[in-house]
């Protein structure tokens, strides 16, 4: 795939996962989206890799570029793509089904401004340069709600630093999540994060209603959004 040069890697990540991967069934739809859209649109995110991931020559264009973390089955990044064709989506899951959904809505609906990722987030950011994004989406990822699994939660001080990194200045965080305790744990990290300024917020017009969240609020869960900015400098004030 283009857009990958030589670089240094910043650390490893941890050796901790955010994720627990699940099987799931494919159908002949997704099985297609995988032998015929891969190529084009699908790009592997290795833990080996320590090639740095260049998006104007993945995409073949210099645009404002959005990492969409963990999108699930794709429906709402294909939306979100389609509805602001002047930035290009950045998307990464590592269950297959729902990486094959995404690629086979993106062929279909012909979104050229969506690349299609599998592997780990954390390792992707490694190989993104500093102040590269224009966004970070984190939309309902898994809660790891057992507290001794708090420790593989994706938003969380340990990771804060790479992600906030890798947003160019006024560049924004969006994360999104229907558990209380997870919520709070989000704003206490985020804010203690120097190199970024937010709180909660509504939900923005521009977030579809997932899956996930549907199933939240069907359990009566509340939903809370959490949109923080990149600041200038670490000492930058509101």
């Amino acid at each position: 795939m283009g857009g990958l040069m030589s670089v240094t890697p910043d650390p490893a990540p941890p050796h901790i996962r955010t994720f627990h991967p699940r099987r799931g069934r494919m159908g002949a739809r997704h099985a297609d989206a995988l032998d015929t859209a891969w190529p084009r649109y699908g790009l592997t995110v290795a833990d080996d890799d320590d090639t740095a991931i260049r998006p104007a020559e993945l995409f073949g264009r210099t645009a404002p570029v959005v990492l969409e973390i963990g999108f699930g089955m794709g429906d709402a990044t294909a939306q979100m793509a389609a509805a602001d064709p002047g930035r290009d989506y950045l998307a990464i899951e590592v269950h297959t089904p729902g990486v094959a959904n995404l690629l086979a809505l993106v062929a279909e609906r012909g979104l050229g401004n969506v690349r299609v990722a599998r592997g780990d987030a954390l390792v992707l950011l490694g190989r993104l340069a500093p102040d590269s994004l224009d966004a970070v989406h984190v939309f309902f990822p898994d809660p790891w709600p057992k507290a001794r699994h708090h420790k593989r939660r994706l938003v969380q001080e340990a990771h804060l630093a790479a992600i906030a990194g890798r947003l160019r200045p006024g560049g924004t965080l969006h994360c999104a999540t229907d558990w209380p305790h997870y919520a709070e744990a989000m704003r206490a990290a985020l804010d203690a994060q120097p190199l970024l300024r937010g709180g909660v917020v509504p939900r923005p017009a521009a977030r579809p209603v997932t899956k996930f969240e549907r199933r939240g609020v069907a359990a009566g869960r509340p939903i809370t959004d959490l949109v923080y900015h990149r600041t200038g400098t670490t000492d930058a004030a509101d």
